[in-house]
């Protein structure tokens, strides 16, 4: 690789005249070629064209090396505004995707500059939180994130989905601009930590990557009410799930009601799960195909801000705690944070603190958001404190992992 000056660099937010370039570089990076576009249903100047509202609507900074005193982009970062469920709150959020660069010029911090310059552009703009899909769990993990959710997959043959479901409700075929579709959602990620509320660009990155003959089905109750969907995929004997929700037990045994339907038709059913709880036990024939692995991973932005919004378990004991708190990224979040819990409900405070913690940016992210409790984080050796302070935290906290499905 060659050398470079830093003064050879410049970062600035792009537009989209420089489409082709933002383009150019992600498929280059992620080598997706014409073809493999094609297949997941772009056609034409289409690929070029929806680059245009990405760069509108979204925040997307780019590292440019100059050249005779011409710009070449070489690195870029661009952040989907979002709102997601914490604890029943609505956090504005910022989904980091498009991280790049170009080979020849890794090695030389330009990632972590316009991670440290998009950080601040999102707290600028009330943004607490961010949260990614990693290509490398370890290299974030060295900027301040950490993992906040799970994917798990699974396979299940014909014989053993569930049968013997008799529920009240019924369920039926809607076109993908159903208006009770998308509303479905909006409901699930209301009452679903860690769910994002899908947004105009969200809900078209959703739909861009699906084949034509993808299916969605929505349960209805006695009332005509709907309470679930799934959306799903036949091909080759095989039901491909790609998203099942439902807002409540019943809707959920009414859609595997549905998959049964289909036993004449399929050999097995394949879907992913992002509940971070196995469907195995539920099932009669328990011996089934399912996988793990970590997903999404998630940043505190700004502690104060997060903090402000933050809600704790109201029947827990309360308590005050001083979280001395390690963040190399983003000085604001390199100290000392002081935070009362009571009455769910937590808040930055003067108070004398009654336990002490030592932590990391991450590491405090994945317990606030749940992932992890403050006991097993101790087991780990990820906080320094006493035993008596993490089960005081661990009382306090809530501890449900974030339900993270989309993929932007």
């Amino acid at each position: 690789m060659h050398s470079f000056k830093s003064d050879e660099f410049k970062i600035r937010v792009l537009t989209k005249d420089d489409a082709e370039e933002y383009n150019a570089l992600l498929r280059y990076a992620f080598q997706v070629t014409e073809a493999d576009l094609a297949e997941t249903g772009w056609k034409d100047d289409e690929i070029k064209q929806s680059k245009f509202p990405v760069l509108e609507r979204a925040d997307v900074l780019g590292c440019f090396n100059i050249i005779d005193k011409k710009e070449e982009l070489v690195a870029q970062f661009a952040v989907y505004p979002l709102d997601m469920n914490i604890y029943g709150e609505r956090y504005e959020v910022g989904f980091v995707t498009s991280v790049c660069t170009y080979p020849e010029y890794t090695g030389h911090g330009l990632m972590k500059k316009l991670m440290r310059k998009s950080l601040t552009r999102m707290r600028d703009s009330n943004k607490s939180f961010a949260l990614l899909y990693p290509y490398s769990i370890p290299l974030y993990r060295g900027l301040g994130w950490e993992i906040i959710s799970n994917k798990m997959t699974y396979v299940i043959k014909d014989r053993q989905i569930p049968t013997k479901l008799k529920e009240p409700g019924y369920v039926r075929r809607v076109q993908w601009d159903d208006e009770q579709f998308k509303k479905l959602h909006t409901h699930f990620a209301a009452k679903t930590h860690g769910c994002l509320y899908r947004n105009n660009l969200a809900w078209e990155e959703y739909f861009r990557w699906d084949e034509d003959d993808t299916m969605v089905a929505i349960y209805y109750n006695e009332d005509d009410e709907p309470c679930g969907y799934m959306v799903y995929l036949i091909s080759s004997d095989v039901m491909h799930i790609k998203e099942l929700i439902y807002l409540n037990r019943e809707a959920q045994l009414g859609l595997w009601e549905y998959i049964h339907a289909h036993d004449s038709m399929i050999d097995e059913v394949r879907g992913n799960n992002y509940y971070s709880e196995p469907i195995a036990f539920e099932l009669d024939d328990s011996d089934i195909k399912e996988t793990i692995r970590p997903y999404a991973m998630g940043r505190i932005i700004d502690v104060a801000q997060f903090i402000s919004q933050y809600n704790c378990d109201p029947d827990g004991p309360g308590g005050c705690f001083s979280f001395e708190i390690a963040d190399d990224l983003l000085p604001w979040n390199n100290g000392t944070f002081v935070i009362d819990f009571e009455k769910g409900h937590c808040a930055l405070t003067d108070k004398n603190p009654q336990y002490h913690l030592s932590i990391s940016i991450g590491t405090f992210t994945t317990l606030l958001l749940g992932y992890k409790s403050a006991e097993k984080l101790l087991q780990m050796g990820k906080i320094q404190t006493t035993y008596d302070a993490v089960a005081k935290l661990d009382d306090i906290l809530y501890h449900e992992i974030p339900y993270v499905s989309d993929y932007i």
